[in-house]
Formats: C-alpha cells, structure tokens, sequence
C-alpha cells in the first residue's frame, strides 16, 4: 500500500494511492496514521478493505508527512562510497549516526525555507526506513521483520553550519529540512529495498543518480545496528544516505539559492519538489 496524509498542515486526513495512481481517503476508517497504525495486524486489515469503495480525493491537495508521532529522526552519513569520496572523508568503518530535529519535519513538496545567514544550502536524496514494531538489539537476520515501509527523504543540509564543529546536528535539523514522502509504501510493496533507483534534479538539470545496493550498510545492517544503541519505537525514521553528486562535492561547489526547484524520487517510492525560499525574518 501507498499511504500518505493529505490536506493543510495540522488538518491532514489520511489517504491511499490506488494501482491506477488516484487518490482515495480511508479517514472513515483510519482516522490519522500514527505509530500505532503502523502496526503489522493494522496494516493487514486496510490492506484486505477494497480500496475502490473509498471515495475519491478531487483536486491536487497538499501532501503533510505521511505518519506522524515519529520519536526520532535518525540519518546516516557517509552511507555510500563514492559520496564519502566526494566529500573528502574516509569510509566509515562502522555506521556514522546523527539525528535530525523532529521540528525539520515537512511535506514532500512544501517550501524549504533558507535560514538566515545561510550560505552553503545542500540536498541529499535518500531512502527512508519507517519503523513498525519495537525494536531492541535485534539480529541483521530479523531486522526486516521490523520494518513497516519505505518513504522518500531529502536530508537538506547548511553545509556551513554542519562543519562548523564536530556535531553535524545544527546543520541538518532546521525548519523544513527534512521533506518526507509523499508516501509510506509498505514494505510488502518493496522486493528488495537494496536495489532502488534514486535521482535528484535542481531546476531540471540531474546532479544525483545512484542505487541503494551502494550502500555500505544496506538496510538490515543499518536497523539492527540502531537498535543496539536505542530503541527504536513505531513510528522511527532511518535515513540512509545520500549517493554522490551533491552540491558540496562538485568543483566549484554549488549551492541552492532561493529561486530554486529541487526534484527528487526512488523508484516504487514516489517523487518530492520543493521551491526554495527565503526566511521572513532574516536579521
């Protein structure tokens, strides 16, 4: 199943995609999509309703986060080789954590807002791993068993907030800089989650083409690895990072600006746009 949240922020229903790529509301039976929802039985019995017996969404309405209480926000860097290289770092030995802000929350196509002082605006393509079950020092054997689907991230990251000390947190937990969606896409919809297709255009013009199977921790490793260290609870985000060709890596480095439009998908996933904007209250 395609799952997502529709309508203004703070008054989203919840919705499905059909196989014909339309938009149906399941509120008369999901009232919101939380961690709860993402449970395995829970999942089952919306997936066993026809989904043509619910009514159709008209129009093209705003697309919010498609599930909301996340508990964490958890990114990985340096997850491909060749970004690692292009960023002049050294290949992680084991997975590199940080956590975005839950605040940087956002829709797929909402307005990335550029903070003030802001010089050195970056995007990152990524493949989302959404949590369903608690999870808690689990094998890389039983990882997937945990997993309730994939989702579309853009980790938008301040390059120069980032680097400005050891904690990369500050650069990647601003409003708006984490776009996620337009779905949840149920993991049974997803053959295999190291093999997906993933790009990224600003104004048209591609800067990212990459795989997952690329990765250096694929997405078993990468859950049972968190879960030594945390417990990740329903509703947890992992984002697995980014392929190269980002902006901090091209010579000269390029920056988004407002003006902007960045373009974004995984196959099977969905796509993102996002039109970058200046901050109302730079001072």
């Amino acid at each position: 199943m395609k799952l997502c949240r529709y309508g203004e922020q703070g008054a989203e229903k919840v919705g499905i995609v059909d196989p014909q790529g339309v938009l149906r509301d399941v509120s008369s039976v999901m009232r919101n999509l939380t961690p709860r929802d993402l449970a395995r039985d829970s999942l089952e019995n919306l997936a066993s309703m026809p989904v043509d017996g619910f009514p159709i969404v008209p129009g093209n309405p705003r697309l919010g986060v498609p599930w909301e209480g996340m508990s964490k926000f958890i990114c990985i860097g340096l997850n491909y080789s060749d970004h690692a290289k292009e960023a002049k770092m050294a290949i992680p030995a084991e997975p590199i954590i940080f956590l975005k802000a839950p605040s940087a929350l956002c829709g797929p196509n909402d307005d990335t807002i550029q903070p003030p002082h802001s010089s050195q605006l970056d995007w990152e393509v990524e493949l989302g791993i959404v949590i369903g079950r608690t999870a808690r020092y689990v094998s890389k054997e039983q990882a997937l068993d945990y997993v309730a689907g994939y989702c579309v991230v853009n980790d938008i990251s301040e390059r120069a907030f980032q680097l400005q000390c050891s904690q990369w947190d500050k650069g990647k937990g601003c409003d708006t800089f984490g776009p996620v969606g337009p779905w949840l896409v149920t993991a049974d919809e997803i053959a295999d989650p190291g093999n997906l297709d993933m790009w990224l255009d600003v104004d048209g013009i591609r800067r990212q083409t990459g795989n997952t199977r690329t990765m250096i921790f694929d997405v078993p490793s990468l859950v049972s690895y968190c879960s030594q260290y945390m417990t990740l609870l329903p509703g947890d985000l992992i984002s697995t990072g980014t392929p190269p060709g980002v902006g901090m890596g091209m010579n000269p480095p390029q920056w988004l600006k407002p003006g902007n439009i960045v373009t974004l998908g995984i196959d099977g996933l969905g796509r993102q746009r996002q039109l970058i904007v200046g901050c109302e209250n730079d001072f």
